[in-house]
């Protein structure tokens, strides 16, 4: 699993171990969930290129660093990865946002599509697809073709949670987007569900079953 980067700042494990515990409530789901997210940003953003432009501080003129060129598209994987959105949003208030809409197929566990909506220009973007669990993996490769259909090319994927199974999936469908999470874990159960995990990450941010 060489590109899956697993964040093991302490905060992010702090919080990922507090949403797991089944008592945590909606609120308390989703508040650390945005919290989480943006301390993902941070991490995932650390290698975005910088140029310099000429500015005045109440002392001097310098150059100072800017984000270069081009510059993000958050995409969303409905529903949860709005949770993830709303955090990194947080931290990159500039970002252009993207949704891409996918239900599992209970039965088969292949990911079909209901709705996709994407920024025009998002080949110069560094796109970052967001969903809270890498389970199976059919879901993210399905919203990484179609991101990819529609001109992206510098693409990072980031959850909270992944299995080992979903990684190696997304791996071998898209080998060219590296993964970053909070935590790998164990294996997938009969139902495709990570354990241990955290449950079902949309029905616990929304308060939903």
């Amino acid at each position: 699993m060489s590109k899956a980067i697993v964040i093991d700042h302490p905060l992010v494990q702090h919080k990922l171990t507090l949403m797991r515990r089944k008592e945590t409530s909606t609120a308390n789901f989703r508040r650390l969930l945005r919290e989480i997210s943006t301390l993902l940003a941070y991490e995932v953003t650390r290698d975005l290129a910088l140029e310099t432009e000429t500015i005045e501080t109440p002392l001097a003129t310098i150059q100072a660093p800017v984000l270069s060129s081009k510059k993000l598209c958050l995409v969303s994987i409905l529903r949860a990865g709005n949770g993830l959105l709303d955090g990194m949003l947080d931290l990159i208030p500039s970002a252009r946002v993207g949704h891409v809409g996918l239900y599992r197929d209970p039965a088969t566990l292949q990911a079909v599509e209901y709705y996709c909506k994407l920024p025009s220009d998002i080949g110069e973007r560094l796109a970052i697809v967001l969903d809270p669990m890498l389970a199976t993996g059919h879901s993210a490769v399905a919203a990484l073709d179609r991101i990819k259909t529609r001109g992206a090319k510098n693409i990072k994927f980031v959850c909270l949670v992944a299995a080992p199974e979903g990684v190696k999936t997304l791996q071998a469908g898209h080998p060219d987007v590296p993964i970053y999470a909070a935590a790998v874990d164990s294996h997938l159960n009969d139902h495709g569900y990570i354990v241990p995990g955290l449950g079902d990450a949309g029905d616990r941010l929304f308060g939903t079953k």
